[in-house]
């Protein structure tokens, strides 16, 4: 028997309050945790696991969707702490996660510094600080989009590129659960483009969405909102129709 846990964790940045919700898949063999905050997150992962009577030293697997900083800050943190956890991630995400290739969001805030306006440069300098101090950590497995992973009843990868081009999301199709992360956000209890401004490709990024109406979806969580509350098909129609509109 399966079941997923979400681990909502409040924490302040840049001064406001603010929710992420990681998810913890578990049964009989396997405890997995997918994504895992900023850095020095730890104790706010043990904290919401051990809400579920989870301690991180029972995690065996810590499936990490893409290289943005609140997803993968403490990646190597608990990867250090407890050695047995396998590190799952995307294929095309593995360079960015070990760091052999440089974070495509600090590419990313570099070529836009010199545009800001000067009250905006400190800002964006410390946001380049914290990304250029995030740990690298080996990537124990990668996965590629539609493989079938036999774990906590199943597990389907789909490849969900715009917001990142290896993003994931994750299909649980015993419970008919899409894990999101950031391929959709809860905005006001709608669905959302993760940071349209920030995202690496919008075109894609609406198109991965468009490509979940592939999948009978009755449970949808998202990082950024947590589990969404309403007709997940009919939200997910809307959101496509107000790009492609």
């Amino acid at each position: 028997m399966s079941t997923y846990h979400l681990l909502d964790i409040e924490f302040e940045y840049n001064g406001q309050k603010q929710v992420i919700t990681p998810i913890l898949l578990q049964d009989e063999f396997d405890t997995i945790l997918i994504d895992c905050g900023y850095p020095d997150f730890m104790p706010l992962i043990e904290k919401a696991a051990n809400r579920y009577n989870v301690t991180l030293d029972s995690m065996t697997k810590l499936i990490v969707t893409h290289h943005d900083m609140d997803h993968m800050g403490s990646v190597a943190a608990l990867k250090r702490a407890h050695p047995h956890i396998e590190i799952v991630a995307y294929e095309l995400e593995a360079p960015y996660i070990e760091g052999t290739k440089k974070s495509l969001r600090l590419e990313q805030a570099e070529s836009t510094f010199d545009a800001l306006t000067d009250e905006a440069k400190p800002y964006a300098e410390q946001f380049i600080r914290l990304l250029k101090s995030i740990e690298p950590v080996a990537v124990d497995r990668t996965v590629a989009d539609e493989d079938w992973l036999p774990w906590c009843g199943g597990i389907k990868i789909i490849h969900t590129p715009g917001h990142m081009p290896g993003h994931i999301s994750l299909y649980l199709p015993a419970s008919k659960t899409l894990i999101a992360a950031d391929a959709a956000v809860i905005e006001e209890g709608e669905l959302a483009i993760a940071n349209p401004q920030y995202t690496m490709d919008l075109d894609e990024a609406v198109r991965s969405v468009q490509r979940l109406l592939d999948y009978d979806i009755e449970q949808l969580i998202c990082y950024h909102g947590g589990l969404f509350h309403g007709d997940v098909r009919q939200a997910i129609q809307q959101l496509i129709h107000k790009y492609k509109s």
